[in-house]
């Protein structure tokens, strides 16, 4: 038969649809798989081929285990609130519903065409009411338990998306959506206490089945450091300053003080600052720098000296002078730090550059040329000279500390609570009301969702206001606590909000009284197997593991983590070898490829390109390379035949079945394709295989290539479809040949082969070798001194 891919892919995705033969059953008494890719976001461009491959994993797993007898839950859905579709909506005056319907449309339909077997009946919108009448009322419960908090700050804001964004959407000082300059700004956010789940988040990566760089990736994003807070006074007033260190034994070696220039100290003690108009210059040319540039390692030192104020070291009473400098920001730990120039190279700059004091307390380094940062003996340091392990020295200054109570041991985390807000209209709208008389009100649970309303105007105020600030129906209301007339919460949730939770909607999807019945969680959590791109390992992957902790506190989910296991999938990069971008005009369009070659060899393709986890460019002739394989594997009904195959065909036939069914767990696709291929051209040089044979092989292919196989399996008379039959099993018995070639040496040279039988005697090895003709011709006229035999490796025989 030929592969008519226009023909046959239709046909069988009708007919999966038709069976419902992808649809999760719940509470069934199968062992269960819940497979999860993450949710895309419906942009107006539409699937791209690093979709594809990104679900492709998941997709081969999960058409795997459905044959292996398992109840398999592999769900889709819509990741669809956001800056994009709102910047759209204002660019053109299309609503964002009508712009996010349509996307989605397009999408399905493209997701359709490849032939994923995806569960359509559980799909998912975040832009929907009924689904984020559930993202607000989480949002409620942490507002409840003291989780949401509202702190007026310097803010990374946009000012062509005209938003408000986290640190970690505007990385390296630019936008995550346009990519513009963040600037600074002073605005009031909404924040989750996420840092008070920071030592949850840490231990429960000991329980799950992460790559080790996805975990370090974690730990090193919330950032948990051990030190000591340690409080210095400042001279001639009642007044002290908080630092935080990791290493307090250095605390002899503390020349200056640096705090930030926002620091409300500098304000309240104005008056007596005699340089207040350069602390004044110096302060406005920060507010124009981003955290981002603020914070960088390698620049400029740059700094003021506090006139009027000095510190006190604390452990020697020394006077230190106080200066104010870009990099320490009032939102990082304290708002100040002590610096030893000594030990810390930065330090060591500006107190080069400002004529400070270096005074070395750790022995090993030179001092006069730069700071040393390693381990040595204590000197300079009064209680603590002589000790030569930095632990004990730790120990010793804290005891000292805490005896004289200027300081304690403490911890301190690098990851910051998380900015919740946006100053947009696509969004969640934030459930909360603030009234004169109560402070800031819940809505009420009973009078949720709170519908974001239908505006024609989605621009968002010169001021930094949403939209909906400028709604009077939406704003005015009445406090549910006294009656007043209060005012709603303009601001939006960000996108990241509806994807931490949405693998618990998948459960039970259309739910109207809980975001999922107890049972289904029960029985589908954990997700086994999570599959995403590297790029959300941080981000999406904290926010969603910290809300589905605080759910299980909670006692709304059953499991302490979502995802029992992660994988990575690499990028596919354009031909030229570049990340594929629409200005680079190299971006492959997938559907093009499901046009022209077929869904099965774009199926086989992507994961056929190279290592699953790495990055790799698009090549077209390996593309056609994948159809000609195709073409193969439908001619292989032309030559079915009653007669049995050969053993090493047979062989060969069970060691394909272990390999694929091995690479598969193991995310080697690319292999586990090519031993398909090696087997392909093992049975052509045969000329024949039998039905039973050709039904393994279309089995073993399957999750790769669906359509075609379930063509052929139709051919050849099977019954039901190939999606749910048996997955095949090998005998390990067969995977072992049943003779070996083995090469014999004499004197030391190979002077030919002998093909003897698996696990072959000793002697028997040598009666064969010697009745080689090859072999008998270079013995001859000789005495054989020694006869060696490395089993079924060589023979070697010593002759003179």
């Amino acid at each position: 038969m030929k592969y008519l891919f226009k023909k046959i892919e239709p046909k069988w995705q009708a007919k999966w649809e038709e069976a419902k033969v992808f649809e999760a059953k719940d509470n069934s008494d199968k062992p269960k798989f819940y497979g999860l890719v993450e949710f895309p976001y419906p942009s107006g461009a539409g699937m791209h081929v690093g979709h594809i491959k990104a679900y492709s994993s998941l997709e081969v797993i999960s058409r795997k285990r459905r044959m292996e007898g398992y109840n398999v839950l592999f769900p889709i859905g819509f990741d669809a609130f956001g800056l994009p579709t709102e910047n759209y909506a204002v660019k053109t005056g299309t609503h964002p519903r009508i712009i996010t319907d349509e996307n989605i449309k397009r999408f399905s339909n493209q997701l359709k065409k490849v032939g994923f077997s995806f569960d359509w009946n559980r799909v998912i919108d975040t832009t929907d009411e009924d689904y984020y009448k559930w993202t607000q009322w989480i949002f409620l419960k942490m507002f409840e338990k003291g989780l949401v908090f509202r702190d007026r700050t310097l803010v990374n804001y946009c000012p062509h998306c005209k938003v408000v964004l986290s640190n970690e959407d505007s990385q390296g000082g630019k936008c995550d959506i346009c990519h513009s300059d963040v600037v600074q700004k002073s605005k009031d956010v909404w924040y989750l206490r996420i840092t008070q789940y920071a030592d949850k988040l840490l231990e429960g990566l000991k329980d799950v089945d992460y790559p080790d760089n996805v975990k370090q990736q974690q730990i090193h994003w919330i950032g948990k450091s051990k030190g000591a807070f340690v409080n210095f006074d400042v001279d001639g007033i009642d007044e002290k300053l908080e630092i935080y260190t990791t290493r307090p034994d250095t605390l002899f070696g503390v020349t200056f003080m640096v705090i930030a220039p926002e620091h409300p100290i500098i304000d309240k003690y104005a008056d007596k600052i005699t340089n207040m108009d350069e602390i004044t210059a110096y302060r406005n040319e920060c507010a124009k720098k981003t955290e981002f540039e603020r914070t960088q390692l390698v620049k400029d030192k740059t700094g003021v000296r506090i006139q009027g104020l000095e510190g006190i070291n604390p452990v020697n009473g020394k006077k230190i002078p106080i200066y104010i400098a870009d990099y320490v920001m009032m939102g990082y730990g304290t708002g100040a730090i002590m610096a030893v120039p000594a030990h810390d190279q930065r330090d060591y700059d500006f107190a080069k550059k400002f004529g400070i004091d270096i005074i070395e307390v750790i022995k090993g380094g030179d001092i006069s040329k730069e700071a040393y940062t390693g381990d040595g003996e204590m000197v300079n340091s009064d209680f603590l000279n002589g000790y030569a392990k930095k632990k004990d020295s730790i120990e010793r200054m804290l005891e000292e500390l805490e005896k004289k109570g200027i300081g304690k041991a403490g911890v301190q985390y690098k990851m910051k609570d998380w900015a919740f807000n946006r100053q947009r209209y696509w969004g969640e709208p934030i459930p909360l009301i603030h009234c004169p008389n109560c402070g800031v009100v819940a809505v009420p649970e009973n009078e949720l969702p709170l519908r974001l309303p239908d505006v024609k105007d989605f621009e968002p105020g010169e001021d930094g206001q949403s939209p909906l600030a400028k709604i009077d129906s939406f704003v005015n209301c009445t406090c549910p606590k006294c009656g007043a007339a209060a005012k709603r919460e303009t601001d939006t949730m960000p996108q990241w909000a509806g994807s931490s939770w949405y693998f618990l909607r998948y459960t039970d999807p259309h739910n109207a009284n809980a975001l999922a019945d107890m049972d289904k969680l029960k029985y589908w959590m954990p997700v086994d197997w999570y599959n995403g791109g590297m790029e959300h390992v941080t981000r999406h992957m904290i926010y969603s593991r910290f809300w589905h902790h605080f759910l299980y506190d909670l006692g709304v989910v059953n499991t302490p983590e979502p995802y029992a296991k992660r994988s990575i999938q690499g990028l596919i990069l354009g031909p030229d070898g570049d990340k594929m971008s629409k200005s680079k005009g190299n971006v492959v369009d997938p559907l093009d490829i499901v046009e022209e070659y077929g869904a099965d060899t774009l199926r086989t393709y992507v994961l056929f390109m190279g290592d699953y986890g790495a990055a790799t460019p698009w090549s077209e002739n390996s593309v056609k390379g994948c159809k000609k394989f195709l073409d193969r594997v439908a001619g292989l009904t032309d030559i079915l035949s009653e007669e049995s195959v050969s053993d090493e065909l047979e062989m060969k036939l069970h060691r394909t079945i272990k390999k694929v069914s091995s690479d598969i767990e193991n995310l080697k696709f690319n292999t586990a394709i090519a031993s398909l291929m090696t087997l392909i051209n093992e049975i052509t040089a045969e000329g024949h295989l039998s039905k039973n044979d050709l039904t393994i092989f279309i089995k073993l292919l399957s999750p790769f290539a669906p359509h075609i196989c379930e063509e052929i399996w139709e051919f050849i008379g099977g019954e039901g479809l190939l999606a749910v039959s048996e997955w095949p099993k090998y005998d390990e018995g067969k995977t072992i040949a049943k003779t070996v070639e083995i090469g014999v040496q004499v004197n030391g040279k190979v002077r030919g082969t002998i093909v003897i039988p698996n696990g072959c005697e000793k002697e028997k090895a040598f009666e064969i070798a010697k009745a080689d003709e090859r072999i008998a011709s270079f013995l001859e006229g000789k005495n054989l001194i020694k006869e060696i035999y490395v089993p079924n490796k060589i023979v070697n025989f010593v002759a003179k």
